[in-house]
């Protein structure tokens, strides 16, 4: 019986894979013959940053069954640390290696936000918990818009009042101008990078849920009081999974930043609505379904630019597609007749 969970969780985790892979395949041969649309290539970066947001936050949310805001605060906090780095390092390090340290350091910072807000906060529970992530989301994206920072031959210089309170010399630059964000970011970001962060962060996510790690978290979910009597850690293991699931906001957040020539903490960049809509990703794609979510952040990410044309109803067909994604995944009757599908096959393969 061991060896046949085993199985079936590998050939699970294997179908996931090949399912990414499928899709840069195909996206690769549209590219190659040139039956994609410049709006298109556009849109093949930031559907890569939605879905490693949707499946780090379906790891809080889903595995860990802790409602959390915050998410567009961890990719914030990611994406100027790296954005950051790049441009205090550009020209003193090959390309590809400053990229890779950012990306890096977006993914360490992130984490370490992570563990210093989920120490409080993981206390708390349900609403209380959302809210505070979403205060935490809001502070971080508010404290970027007042900082400045400027760099000469003397060091680094801070001021949370204006880039001329940072009295730089001659030779001095600032890099990060309050509202105005970080301008001239190195374009190192591709559409390659996004899928191969994807196969990474599906890798870290799938082995974790998989592993006793996993099971202990979800336990924590199931019933925290028996976890708990069972000597489970409550504590670590819900900070492991908070931390890990920042750490791969943040690298999404590097991607971001690379993918843009300005990085700027506007609200519809890493405000409250950005998060709502890596929640909403997750719901969607089924809560604790990780293949779910990718499905459900490519669907709704495309949907919108391929309705363009029909002006006038794009957001009607974008409601009702909405709405029948929900009823497919939470309705009784939906789940019955999904349950009922799974028996029929099992029955059939037992025959045969």
């Amino acid at each position: 019986m061991k060896k046949m969970n085993i199985t079936k969780t590998t050939k699970n985790n294997l179908i996931t894979y090949l399912m990414v892979l499928l899709a840069y395949l195909a996206v690769q041969m549209l590219l190659l013959t040139g039956n994609i649309s410049s709006l298109m290539k556009g849109l093949l970066v930031p559907l890569c940053i939605y879905v490693m947001l949707a499946i780090s936050l379906n790891l809080t949310v889903g595995i860990l069954g802790e409602l959390s805001l915050g998410h567009a605060g961890f990719m914030c906090v990611g994406a100027f640390s790296g954005a950051f780095f790049s441009k205090c390092m550009d020209g003193l390090m090959p390309d590809s290696l400053r990229f890779l340290a950012a990306l890096l350091i977006g993914a360490a910072v992130a984490g370490i936000f992570g563990i210093l807000i989920g120490i409080p906060v993981l206390r708390l529970k349900g609403d209380y918990l959302a809210i505070v992530t979403l205060a935490f989301g809001e502070i971080i994206k508010n404290l970027v818009n007042v900082l400045y920072i400027g760099k000469d031959k003397n060091g680094f210089h801070f001021s949370m009042k204006d880039s001329i309170s940072l009295h730089l010399d001659a030779e001095g630059q600032v890099i990060v101008n309050g509202a105005q964000g970080i301008t001239g970011t190195p374009h190192d970001a591709s559409f390659t990078i996004g899928i191969i962060l994807i196969f990474i962060s599906l890798f870290i996510i799938l082995n974790l849920i998989n592993s006793r790690d996993g099971r202990a978290i979800m336990s924590i979910r199931d019933n925290r009081i028996a976890a708990e009597s069972i000597g489970i850690n409550i504590t670590k293991y819900k900070l492991m999974a908070f931390s890990i699931s920042a750490s791969i906001a943040g690298v999404a957040g590097v991607l971001y930043a690379h993918n843009l020539s300005t990085l700027t903490a506007l609200p519809k960049n890493f405000g409250y609505n950005m998060s709502i809509m890596i929640l909403v990703f997750v719901v969607l794609g089924g809560i604790g379904n990780i293949r779910g979510s990718i499905i459900s952040a490519i669907i709704l990410t495309l949907l919108p630019e391929l309705l363009r044309g029909l002006s006038d109803y794009r957001m009607l067909i974008y409601a009702i597609v909405l709405i029948a994604m929900m009823l497919l995944n939470w309705s009784p009757k939906a789940i019955e007749w999904k349950e009922g599908l799974k028996r029929h096959s099992k029955k059939e393969k037992e025959v045969k």
